[in-house]
């Protein structure tokens, strides 16, 4: 298909009694499988992985195996200092009772803690107009006045270095001197070994990153950040000032890694502030949610050795959400309205 074509027809507009029907299916017939996969992935604590030596597999390069679909174990990026909300664990995954208002909110000691991990107290440390700033961009999230209110992720723009982590699962892929990110909207290269950063004047939404590997730590050092992706629907941002000094540490065993991501800029923060996030791979024994997990198992049979763990692929990247059997999630009966509603008009 010309690929013209094929963005025109993802981008014609959906009728109006389609999407009714869609929102009444996707309430009235919740995926099973999808809301045990979402909740198998969420945690209210975690304990960090600590840096050391790497004693896992090793790339013919010499680096860490680490490649594969992997996801953070939270849930979402709509508050950066509260992220599970009010509902703790079951945060985005379908609520336990048939009524969608059924479940209690819990004391927030039962939920994921900021991943503000310093200060002690899990805020962002702003320089007073920067707070209030940060609380303009929050009161006009879902009113958005002005374009500045629009949220950037909102338009499938990048997440930025440290807010890709926050959403969906995503791949990691290796390459002699690289370490590759597949997010869900955006990807990011981490080139390694002693080199050079972009000029300042160039500046990008993931960043430009330079790393290395110390033993099970991948150390990154990001500059040239555009800032224009904010830290979390709750408004947090940081200048085009800013630049981040980042970890990523490996589990051995090779199923989790923590990153942790200091941000320093003087222009809008009073000290630099560290953002800690816990992943965990996704394989081929995880349930597929609409979340955590958006693979499927490649169709290579025959191509493999035996006993081998199937290749797993991701969902077309660009805020997928929901494309599992290219959205097809309307039951026959729903169908029916849909074609009875049609008619009518």
């Amino acid at each position: 298909m010309d690929m013209r074509n094929r963005f025109q027809l993802r981008r014609r507009p959906v009728p109006a009694v389609l999407l009714g029907a869609l929102a009444v299916a996707s309430v009235i017939a919740p995926d099973v499988a999808s809301a045990q996969g979402a909740r198998a992935w969420r945690e209210s604590s975690f304990v960090p992985t600590p840096q050391g030596e790497w004693n896992g597999p090793r790339l013919p390069d010499g680096q860490p195996d680490v490649s594969g679909h992997w996801s953070n174990t939270i849930g979402n990026h709509n508050n950066l200092t509260d992220p599970q909300g009010p509902f703790g664990a079951d945060d985005e995954g379908p609520p336990r009772t048939p009524r969608p208002n059924a479940r209690q909110p819990k004391p927030r000691n039962e939920r994921a803690p900021s991943r503000v991990s310093d200060p002690p107290d899990g805020q962002v440390p702003f320089q007073p107009w920067a707070r209030a700033k940060q609380q303009e961009f929050m009161k006009y999230l879902n009113n958005p006045i002005k374009p500045e209110y629009v949220e950037p992720f909102a338009r499938c723009a990048p997440g930025g270095p440290s807010k890709s982590f926050m959403w969906h699962g995503y791949e990691i892929r290796q390459f002699p001197g690289y370490v590759v990110f597949l997010f869900d909207s955006g990807n990011r290269v981490i080139r390694l070994g002693a080199q050079p950063h972009l000029p300042a004047n160039l500046k990008l939404w993931n960043g430009d990153s330079v790393g290395h590997w110390e033993g099970n730590t991948l150390v990154v050092d990001t500059t040239n950040n555009n800032s224009k992706a904010r830290l979390g629907r709750s408004g947090e941002f940081v200048s085009e000032n800013a630049t981040i000094a980042e970890t990523f540490v490996f589990d051995p065993s090779g199923g989790r890694f923590t990153y942790n991501a200091t941000y320093t800029d003087p222009t809008v923060l009073t000290r630099p502030f560290t953002i800690t996030i816990p992943n965990r791979k996704v394989t081929d024994k995880d349930p597929g949610d609409d979340w955590n997990n958006l693979t499927f198992p490649a169709k290579l049979a025959g191509n493999q050795p035996v006993g081998a763990p199937p290749i797993l692929e991701a969902y077309e990247r660009v805020c997928v959400e929901g494309n599992g059997n290219h959205g097809q999630v309307v039951a026959a009966d729903d169908t029916q309205q849909l074609n009875k509603g049609a008619e009518k008009k």
